[in-house]
């Protein structure tokens, strides 16, 4: 049985509590500008994921989902900065990492799943 709704979709979940967690290490953060960047490309992920889902065709979805995965990758990319600039603890930028990893991979999954010939 296929997916009825974006919300049953398992990267979907897993990209809302990205932006949950995003949003509570990065709210202490004085520099509003990466603070503010950060947790936009948070929220991208799986807005993006939702949007793809109600469009109309598996390459529109397909499209959406790639965007998500280049938000994801942001999030990731500004973790990883964020240590070196003394915003985030290694261990809690390791959580979000790994996050960002598990997204990618479902990302990825779901993206070749809806290839031709999958």
């Amino acid at each position: 049985m296929a997916v009825q709704r974006f919300e049953d979709l398992i990267v979907w979940q897993k990209a809302q509590e990205l932006a949950v967690l995003t949003y509570g290490e990065f709210e202490a953060c004085r520099d509003f500008g990466f603070r503010d960047q950060i947790r936009r490309a948070a929220v991208s992920v799986s807005n993006n994921i939702a949007e793809g889902f109600e469009r109309s065709s598996n390459s529109d979805f397909s499209k959406f989902l790639f965007y998500s995965l280049g938000s994801n990758s942001e999030v990731r990319s500004m973790t990883y900065l964020s240590v070196k600039l003394d915003l985030l603890q290694k261990t809690k930028a390791n959580e979000i990492i790994h996050l960002t990893n598990e997204i990618s991979k479902l990302l990825y999954g779901l993206i070749k799943s809806m290839k031709p010939n999958s």
